[in-house]
């Protein structure tokens, strides 16, 4: 048992690590807190097994710790989630303008003329009191945010399609986009 626990547990804690880190979405992260729960329960065994009590209940803890984590990615996040998918279906089907959730605004592909990709939304910024989006943060390039450089993108180019955003620019006209520091974006 050892033998197992000691390959297990660093390997399991290293890609749920690598999984929950990428932020690749609601299911993904949960996803990564089983895989972490796997590990938290390979340490421990490992602790068992080496007489190692302080590895034990710290590994105890990380289970539960892991467990809550599973909860809200895969219980509670992903049914708010659903809640505002369902909801943006069913504004398709009802007259006037379709809704979509603002939390898309925060993951969503951005897709330009001819569909080339053009990057990543990553934040937007809205009044505060109308509530109306003004422009659209940008990744674009780089990997894992390292290399990544932001552009503004103004609401009035954009519009949402299904769970993607449409840019009304080419590859070429966004690339002349205003490129955003990363701590400094404008007021308006």
């Amino acid at each position: 048992m050892e033998n197992i626990a000691s390959w297990v547990a660093p390997i399991a804690t290293t890609v749920a690590a690598l999984m929950t880190a990428s932020n690749l979405g609601t299911r993904v992260t949960g996803y990564g807190f089983i895989v972490f729960t796997v590990g938290s329960i390979a340490w421990a065994a490992l602790g068992i097994a080496t007489g190692q009590s302080n590895l034990l209940w710290q590994n105890i803890i990380l289970t539960g710790l892991n467990l809550f984590g599973v909860w809200r990615w895969l219980g509670r996040q992903a049914r708010i989630e659903e809640g505002g998918q369902a909801a943006a279906e069913a504004s398709e089907a009802a007259p006037g303008e379709s809704l979509f959730p603002l939390s898309l605004l925060t993951k969503a592909g951005v897709t330009g003329k001819g569909g080339v990709e053009l990057g990543t939304c990553v934040d937007a910024m809205a009044g505060g009191s109308s509530g109306q989006i003004h422009y659209l943060v940008i990744g674009h390039g780089g990997v894992a945010g390292i290399g990544e450089s932001l552009r503004r993108l103004d609401w009035n180019h954009a519009r949402i399609d299904g769970d993607r955003v449409r840019a009304d620019l080419d590859a070429a006209e966004f690339d002349r986009l205003e490129e955003l520091a990363k701590d400094d974006w404008p007021g308006r």
